[in-house]
Formats: structure tokens, C-alpha cells, sequence
């Protein structure tokens, strides 16, 4: 007999240039069974970003008739722009035993402790040094020079959060930060209260 264990939800936040994306890809890839959540923004797509892939991308006022029909887990304005999470959404995951990343910034996190509770994992990601983001961010080409030094003074009051997340990894683009990251996930896994009928499994 196997134990049936309730999802677990694994909140992440990082600085952008932190490398969070591309440690949470690798670790979806080796493991088919995590899902990300899909959050609701208003913000443009970037690139080849996909409408209910990345995303689902709505407008101001879509999103805030939702945040007054109670529809969001969680939601904030990051960058002049809203990102929210949808309660059903998780329900449903958690309930049919999926894992689920939230990939959500800290003002959204703080947002979701109390509701949460034993279901969730926090887990903050950052690069070793505030030049080393800046370098990153610099490389990776996609904003202007206005928006990264948005991004890093963004950078510098949301590393202040990291005590409040069980985790810390700092991505110094080695294999160490991804080794780190499939620990946490392998051993909250193991959580007693993943799982409700143990009493069945050992035919007590």
C-alpha cells in the first residue's frame, strides 16, 4: 500500500538575476510530477511568453475586479504592475496531490504565512553580491537601464525578507545551488504531514 500524500506548495522569491528561474526549470525537468503555478499579471508578455503558460495576462481592471471578488490567494504590485495567484487554482493542485512552485516576491509571501501554514515551503533565492545581480541582469539584455536599477533597489529591500523563508540558497551559478534546492524538495517531502493514513499503511 502506498501512503496518499497532499500536495506540497514551495514558495520562492528571488531578486530579479538571481538565477530562480533557471534552478526551478531544472528541478521541474528532473522531477515531472512539480507544476509551476500559473499567476495572473498585468504586465506585457516578453518574447515568446504565452497567454495561460507563463502567464495569464489581464488587464488593470480585470485584475482589480478580482482582488474585490475575493478571487486571489495572494496578490501584489511589483515593477508598476499586479501579480496574483488564484485560490482554486492551489486548492485544486494540493488536493490531487500535485507539488506546486509559486514563483512570487516577497510582498506576496509575507501575504501567504498564515494561510499556508504546514502546507508550504519558503525558499529565498540570491545571487552572492548586489553587483553580482546587477551583472546578470546586465547580460541578460532584456531591460533598459532605467528598469535594472529599478530592479536592483527593488533588490536590495527584498533581501531584508530572507529570515522569514525556511530556506536560503545563494546561486553562485555552480551545480551547489541546484544540488541545495532538490535536497529541500526531496526532504520536505518527507513530512510527516504530507501524509494522513498512516495508521491504514501499517495495518494498526
Amino acid at each position: 500500500m502506498v501512503l496518499n500524500s497532499k500536495g506540497r506548495l514551495y514558495i520562492i522569491s528571488a531578486p530579479s538575476g538571481a538565477g530562480k528561474t533557471t534552478l526551478c526549470n531544472m528541478l521541474m525537468k528532473k522531477y515531472p510530477a512539480i507544476q509551476y503555478s500559473i499567476s495572473y499579471t498585468t504586465r506585457a508578455p516578453r518574447g515568446n511568453e504565452q497567454n495561460g503558460k507563463e502567464y495569464f495576462f489581464i488587464d488593470e481592471d480585470k485584475f482589480k475586479t478580482m482582488i474585490s471578488e475575493e478571487i486571489f490567494l495572494e496578490w501584489a504590485q511589483v515593477h508598476g504592475n499586479y501579480y496574483g495567484t488564484s485560490k482554486q487554482q492551489i486548492e485544486n493542485a494540493l488536493n490531487n496531490g500535485t507539488d506546486i512552485i509559486l514563483d512570487i516576491d516577497p510582498q506576496g509571501a509575507m501575504q501567504l504565512k498564515e494561510k499556508t501554514k504546514n502546507l508550504a515551503t519558503y525558499i529565498f533565492i540570491t545571487a552572492p553580491s548586489i553587483g553580482e545581480l546587477k551583472s546578470r541582469l546586465i547580460k541578460r539584455g532584456t531591460d533598459k537601464d532605467e528598469h535594472i536599477a529599478l530592479r536592483i533597489e527593488n533588490a536590495k529591500k527584498e533581501v531584508e525578507y530572507f529570515k522569514n523563508y525556511d530556506y536560503l540558497i545563494i546561486n553562485d551559478a555552480s551545480d551547489t545551488a541546484f544540488e541545495q534546492l532538490e535536497n529541500i524538495y526531496l526532504a520536505e517531502k518527507l513530512r510527516t504531514n504530507q501524509y494522513d493514513n498512516i495508521i491504514d499503511f501499517m495495518n494498526i
